[in-house]
């Protein structure tokens, strides 16, 4: 059994049967909450709901697969900590992956199987500070997936020729900048049920998901002082 868990932007969570080898995972319960800035507060409940609407014990568990973002630093900390907690305390492996990884995936699933001829996908995440997280993929006739430009953070209008030029546009940053980055079909989030598909498959085809280092891709707002400032202004 595999806990799936992001943090990138909505919280979602995933308990799925199987494991990152072998025959794909079955997605048994996915669960999400949309309210921002409140990832402290639900991730573990959410967790907890998923579990049990699964019939599923922690101690079932035998991986967990987590997304690294990019996102909000607050919101992946929590996501990687608590994956990173529930795995240590259960001895079993933790695997990591891009969550715009996952998106695509998503976005792919929801086009149905490969055609005849290959489907290209940007994804683009709300960064806030006007900008947008954004990478693009491929998926070949033979429906082989590979991400055709790495995760990067710019302004909508830097990379909005680029997307646009994709067949297929989704995510967050989609929905703030619809008149530079107008989606194709509305999905904003990651479901925690196609991370870990989308885990499965970059297992499958030889991927390393060892890292769970998360993925930020800029400084944080609040940066820690370089040197002491005085609270008096001496």
């Amino acid at each position: 059994m595999l806990l799936g868990i992001d943090t990138s932007g909505a919280v979602s969570t995933a308990v799925a049967r199987g494991e990152l080898t072998g025959p794909a995972p079955e997605i048994l319960q996915v669960r999400s909450d949309e309210r921002s800035r409140h990832h402290d507060e639900v991730l573990l409940d959410l967790i907890e709901g998923t579990l049990r609407a699964a019939g599923v014990e922690r101690g079932d568990l035998t991986g967990v697969v987590v997304g690294r973002g990019p996102g909000p630093f607050t919101g992946l900390r929590v996501g990687l900590v608590s994956a990173r907690s529930i795995a240590a305390v259960l001895g079993v492996p933790l695997h990591g992956l891009s969550s715009l990884d996952a998106l695509a995936h998503q976005a792919l699933a929801a086009l149905g199987p490969a055609q005849e001829r290959s489907v290209t996908v940007g994804v683009a995440l709300d960064a806030r500070r006007r900008e947008v997280y954004h990478a693009r993929y491929r998926r070949e006739s033979s429906g082989e997936i590979t991400r055709t430009a790495e995760p990067a953070v710019h302004t909508p209008a830097e990379v909005a020729g680029e997307l646009i030029a994709c067949d297929v546009l989704v995510g967050s940053g989609t929905g703030i900048y619809p008149e530079l980055l107008p989606a194709t079909m509305d999905l904003v989030h990651v479901d925690a049920g196609h991370l870990i598909l989308a885990a499965a498959a970059l297992r499958g085809r030889g991927e390393d998901l060892s890292s769970t280092e998360p993925m930020y891709l800029r400084e944080p707002d609040a940066a820690r002082p370089t040197a002491r400032k005085s609270a008096l202004g001496r």
